[in-house]
């Protein structure tokens, strides 16, 4: 089938103030490859890495369609998908090497996906999939850590930002592994932190050594960073533990003196969750991921982190004011658009 789709995109990087950033456009209808699925599309998260490649983006000629977390129908599927029916409900992030969700039927490959959460709606389902994936890849990839209920007690996490869209999930996640969380945020969110499982809620204004000494803190065995780390290398240079981890998601353009953990034995970790999509490596472990949150979600072990939803249709209008929330950095969980391409 061919024709055209409904899609929300633009041709150049521009600030939300021009009335270019985004666009309401149509699109050639996708047709999808040997493992792909097509998606209509029902609900879109918006994240800091939507905001960071349009404010960065050439000059094309033709629309650039981004967005990276969707719930949608699936209306399609490729040659070689056969555990995944027309009519199933999907939830996924997608990859920065296709275009995204911001349209109205998506191509996706079939190993990134998983079905949404029964429990939850479109809106609830479409705030997850990436930060999870980072969340979960960060705590038990990259930290380690044993996927599995109360694995990992007696161990601790400081979840520097806490209350952001990771945040929220990786709090979690990693009181449902077991581990004693401390997360930093503004007070006025610690009501937020305490529904996201975090134990001990620790302001993130002043000294933060003091604070959590206040929490009865001295030494932690993992700290995520879902902060720029510049800021925070002195303090965390002294809370991190012997033998410990420290990881991050935010790129930074300083140098790291990593010198200065190199008699505590300390391993330091990035964490990007497009880089398995971007270079082809263990591209199924994402689809697992999800699949695996999908059932504690079910269970009753982990909660969406959405927080605002936009109704009245996926468009340019919508979009934007989404966008908006999440450029001005201060949101806490997600926000979501939903409803039908206009």
């Amino acid at each position: 089938m061919t024709g055209k789709i409904a899609a929300v995109g633009f041709y150049e990087g521009l600030p939300l103030s021009d009335p270019n950033s985004f666009q309401d456009v149509e699109v050639s209808r996708p047709q999808p490859l040997s493992n792909d699925l097509l998606v209509a599309v029902k609900g879109v998260s918006v994240n800091p890495v939507d905001t960071k490649l349009r404010q960065t983006a050439p000059k094309t000629k033709q629309p650039q369609i981004l967005g990276f977390d969707a719930v949608g129908e699936v209306i399609a599927t490729g040659a070689n998908v056969h555990d995944v029916q027309i009519g199933d409900r999907v939830y996924y992030a997608g990859t920065t090497k296709r275009a995204g969700s911001n349209q109205e039927l998506q191509l996706v490959d079939r190993r990134i996906c998983a079905l949404a959460p029964k429990t939850l709606t479109d809106a609830q389902a479409a705030a997850m999939p990436l930060t999870t994936i980072t969340a979960y890849e960060l705590l038990f990839e990259k930290f380690g850590l044993i996927a599995k209920k109360d694995a990992n007690e007696g161990k601790n996490i400081l979840i520097i930002n806490s209350g952001g869209g990771v945040g929220s999930v990786m709090s979690q996640l990693a009181h449902w592994a077991g581990l004693t969380v401390y997360g930093t945020s503004s007070p006025h969110n610690f009501e937020w932190l305490r529904y996201n499982k975090v134990d001990f809620p620790i302001d993130y204004h002043g000294d933060l050594k003091k604070n959590l000494a206040a929490g009865g803190a001295k030494k932690f065995d993992y700290i995520a960073v879902l902060y720029a780390i510049t800021p925070y290398f002195d303090a965390i240079s002294t809370l991190i533990a012997p033998l410990g981890h420290v990881g991050t998601i935010v790129a930074i353009k300083e140098d790291l003196p990593l010198v200065a953990w190199k008699n505590l034995s300390v391993s330091f970790d990035w964490e990007y969750m497009f880089t398995k999509t971007d270079f082809h490596t263990d591209i199924a472990s994402q689809g697992k991921i999800l699949a695996h949150v999908a059932q504690l979600v079910d269970e009753g072990e982990i909660q969406t982190t959405l927080t605002q939803t936009i109704t009245g249709g996926i468009n340019a209008t919508n979009l934007k004011k989404a966008t908006a929330l999440v450029e001005a950095g201060h949101m806490v969980g997600k926000v979501v658009v939903t409803g039908p391409f206009l």
